[in-house]
């Protein structure tokens, strides 16, 4: 290979922010890695998204109590992949939330997936050991479901096809305040292996139509103001037509697959080679988009093998 199979170089720990964007809101971020939100209601704590292991959620329980002592009673997650769920049995919150179509697919590929991302990002599953297996809801929702912490009120709902075909949202009314989980992103790569790019760019717009003060991203630094979650929300939007038209070309040219990851190169690198983890998203979202073109709705399950043997091919 020419480079380091995705994000197998990258150990460097990051530095964590923990940004409050709205009373009793805050944001847990850390250089591009995976974010998580915390929410404080009268009696008790929403944690959205879990972290991938037991010893990266014990950082977020630090912060939390920070701010507050306030039991963790409810932990949500926006979707499914092992990076954003698998430290959920450090938090003990007795109500873990899930959309149905998220507790689907872990149904269907979580294990794939947690052994595919185990090797992708060493770094974040260091102390894998104590994850004791795969993360469960017990309360699930279809469209739209309302929390109550107290009298703050949480409306969980999906909102369309993105990241996954499963992502759901946190809104929080009283501040006027999303956690998006990896629908938005603030200067990371997108990762949209398992997207759905022709969807994706209106979910955007219907979390535009909030008008939001302030926005948890799922990757890159907290939004607040009108101005960053807007330009955000452009980004993010960018990001994904401009990896999904290219690749369409080739594909529906009767291109090959090596041939749309020139194209997507010749298109995404001037504008986004900086971005966190671009280079480990690059070839699963050219892959993804490829298939999304010739008609395949539903991503194919990543495993292992298949992240390998698409690596070498376009890496090589």
């Amino acid at each position: 290979m020419s480079k380091k199979f995705a994000s197998a170089g990258d150990m460097a720990e990051k530095k964590i922010s923990f940004t409050e964007i709205g009373e009793g809101l805050w944001a847990f971020t850390a250089e591009g890695d995976p974010n998580t939100g915390v929410i404080i209601g009268d009696e008790s704590v929403m944690i959205v998204e879990a972290q991938a292991t037991p010893r990266l959620a014990r950082k977020v329980i630090e912060k939390v109590r920070e701010v507050t002592d306030k039991p963790i009673s409810h932990l949500v997650m926006t979707h499914y992949h092992a990076v954003r769920v698998l430290g959920a049995s450090a938090y003990g919150a007795p109500t873990v939330v899930m959309g149905e179509k998220a507790r689907s697919m872990v149904a269907e590929r979580g294990q794939e997936d947690w052994d595919s991302e185990f090797e992708r990002f060493p770094r974040l599953f260091q102390a894998h050991e104590e994850i004791p297996g795969l993360t469960w809801p017990n309360v699930t929702f279809n469209d739209r479901m309302t929390v109550y912490l107290g009298k703050r009120r949480i409306d969980l709902m999906h909102l369309g096809r993105a990241h996954t075909a499963g992502d759901i949202v946190a809104y929080v009314p009283d501040q006027n305040v999303m956690f998006t989980g990896d629908i938005v992103e603030y200067h990371s790569a997108c990762y949209c292996g398992d997207g759905h790019f022709a969807d994706w760019p209106a979910t955007l717009e219907e979390i535009r139509k909030f008008e939001l003060a302030a926005i948890a991203p799922g990757r890159g630094d907290a939004l607040v103001g009108a101005d960053m979650v807007n330009a955000a929300l452009d980004n993010t939007a960018d990001f994904v037509r401009s990896t999904f038209q290219p690749a369409a070309r080739v594909a529906c040219g009767g291109g090959t697959l090596k041939e749309a990851w020139d194209a997507v190169r010749a298109a995404c690198d001037p504008k986004f080679g900086s971005y966190a983890i671009y280079e480990h998203c690059l070839p699963f979202n050219v892959a993804r988009a490829y298939d999304e073109a010739l008609g395949i709705d539903t991503p194919r399950v990543w495993t292992a093998a298949r992240d390998k043997q698409m690596w070498d091919l376009l890496q090589g």
